[in-house]
C-alpha cells in the first residue's frame, strides 16, 4: 500500500526526496573535499621527513632591534656532532647550509636552491635517488665538488636526458652530477621539494658560502612518542653547549614538525566537522518537506483512511503505513544522495585536479541521518492518520 501510494504520486514522490538527495550527497562530497584536504597536508608535512625535529638559530639582536628567526650564526657542525653522541634515541642527524644559485649548463640555466648536507639527510627527509648515487662521507672528507640534483632542476636543464656523470656550474664553479632524486612534490607551503640541488655540507661551507656556522640542523628521532623528551634534551644540552644561563633567552629554537602535524590534524579535522554539518541542514531541511508532503498527503487521502478504518484497519496498521511511506523517501533519497555524492566526489578530483577521500563513515552517518529524518518527520502525520474518526473521515468531502 506505501509503495502504491508513492508510485502514485511520482513527482511530488521524486520532489519530496530531493531535499534528501541533496543533503546526503552534499554531506559526501563537502567531508570527501575536508578529508582530502587533511590527507594533502599530512602527506606534504610526512614529505619533509619523519619524527624530524629542526634546530635553527634564533634571532640577531643589536641595539635593540631584533632580527628576524635564524638571524643568528650560533649554529656550528659540533653541535650537530654533540647532539649525535650524547642525545638518545635518535636515528640520524645532519647539519646544513643553503643559498640560491645559478645554475648553468652549455646553453641552458636555472636558478634553484643550494643545499650543503651530510649523507644522514638522506634518510631524515625520507629521500629515493631516482638514478645514480647520494653523497657520501668520502665526499664531505675530500670537499668533492659534486651534486645530486632535483628532477625540477633536471627536466630545466637537461630535458629528458640523463644527468648523471655531467658537469655543470653552480655559481660559475663547476660541479659533477652524481645522481638525480626521485620526485616528491609540493610542499604543504606550495613550494617545490624537486627544485634544489644538494652537495656535500663541507664543499657548501668553505667553497661557496666561505662560512664555518651552519643554517640548521635536522634530527631523525627513532619513534614520535619521545619527540618531546629529545626536544628537551637536545635544548638542554645547546644551553650548555653555547653558556646560556638560567634566566637568559636561548640562541636557538627547536621546531617539531610532530607537533606541527597534530596541530594542522585537528584544525582540518574541525573543518570537515564544519562543512559536514553545514552540508547536514539540508537533511534537516529535506526532512521537514518530507512532514509537509505526508501532511498533505493525510488530508487528500481522508476518505481512504476511514474506508480503511470501516473495514478493520487499526491504529498500528495505519500508523505503520505512512511510517513506510516516509521511510521509503527517507532511503530512496538517501541510496540516490549517496551515489550523487560519490560521483561529485570523484568529479572534482578529476577535474580540479584535487585529491578527494571518500570514506564509509560519512555515507552510513549520512544514510542513517536520512532514514531516521524520513522517520522522524513522518511521525506526526502516521499518528494523526491513525488517529482519525472513521466516521468523520467517512463524510469527509
Amino acid at each position: 500500500m506505501a509503495f502504491s501510494a508513492l508510485m502514485a504520486n511520482k513527482m511530488r514522490s521524486l520532489l519530496t526526496m530531493l531535499g534528501i538527495i541533496i543533503g546526503v550527497g552534499a554531506v559526501i562530497a563537502m567531508v570527501s573535499i575536508g578529508m582530502g584536504v587533511r590527507n594533502n597536508i599530512q602527506q606534504s608535512i610526512a614529505s619533509l621527513g619523519s619524527n624530524m625535529l629542526i634546530v635553527m638559530p634564533g634571532a640577531e639582536n643589536r641595539t635593540g632591534v631584533r632580527g628576524g628567526a635564524g638571524s643568528k650564526t650560533t649554529l656550528e657542525d659540533e653541535d650537530a656532532d654533540a647532539i649525535k653522541a650524547k642525545i638518545g634515541g635518535i636515528d640520524n642527524v645532519s647539519a646544513m647550509v643553503s643559498g640560491s644559485y645559478q645554475v648553468v649548463f652549455g646553453n641552458s640555466n636555472w636558478k634553484t636552491s643550494v643545499q650543503g648536507v651530510s649523507p644522514d639527510y638522506m634518510d631524515i627527509r625520507s629521500l629515493e635517488v631516482e638514478s645514480g648515487i647520494f653523497i657520501t662521507e668520502h665526499d664531505m672528507v675530500k670537499r668533492n665538488r659534486v651534486a645530486v640534483i632535483g628532477s625540477t632542476v633536471s627536466e630545466n636543464l637537461f630535458g629528458g636526458s640523463n644527468p648523471v656523470g655531467q658537469n655543470i656550474r653552480i655559481d660559475n664553479q663547476p660541479f659533477k652530477i652524481i645522481g638525480v632524486l626521485k620526485k616528491k612534490g609540493q610542499s604543504s607551503m606550495g613550494q617545490d621539494q624537486d627544485d634544489v640541488i644538494i652537495v656535500p655540507m663541507t664543499t657548501a661551507q668553505e667553497r661557496m658560502l666561505g662560512v664555518n656556522y651552519v643554517h640548521s640542523i635536522n634530527v631523525q628521532v627513532s619513534s614520535p612518542d619521545i619527540m618531546d623528551e629529545v626536544q628537551e634534551d637536545i635544548e638542554t644540552l645547546l644551553r650548555q653547549r653555547h653558556h646560556i644561563a638560567k634566566g637568559q633567552e636561548d640562541d636557538f629554537n627547536v621546531r617539531n614538525l610532530t607537533s606541527l602535524m597534530e596541530t594542522m590534524d585537528s584544525t582540518t579535522a574541525m573543518i570537515t566537522m564544519l562543512l559536514g554539518a553545514v552540508a547536514g541542514i539540508s537533511l534537516l531541511v529535506g526532512g521537514i518537506g518530507i512532514m509537509n508532503i505526508m501532511m498533505v498527503s493525510v488530508t487528500e487521502r481522508t476518505r481512504e483512511i476511514g474506508i480503511r478504518k470501516a473495514l478493520g484497519a487499526t491504529f498500528r496498521n495505519i500508523m505503520m503505513q505512512f511510517l513506510i511511506e516516509s521511510v521509503v523517501i527517507g532511503i530512496i533519497g538517501g541510496v540516490i544522495g549517496i551515489f550523487m555524492g560519490c560521483t561529485l566526489s570523484i568529479a572534482v578530483a578529476e577535474f580540479f585536479n584535487f585529491n578527494t577521500v571518500i570514506t564509509l563513515l560519512p555515507i552510513a552517518v549520512s544514510f542513517s541521518f536520512a532514514v531516521g529524518t524520513g522517520l522522524f518527520f513522518g511521525i506526526y502525520p502516521a499518528r494523526k492518520a491513525a488517529k482519525l474518526d472513521p466516521i468523520e473521515a467517512l463524510r469527509y468531502e
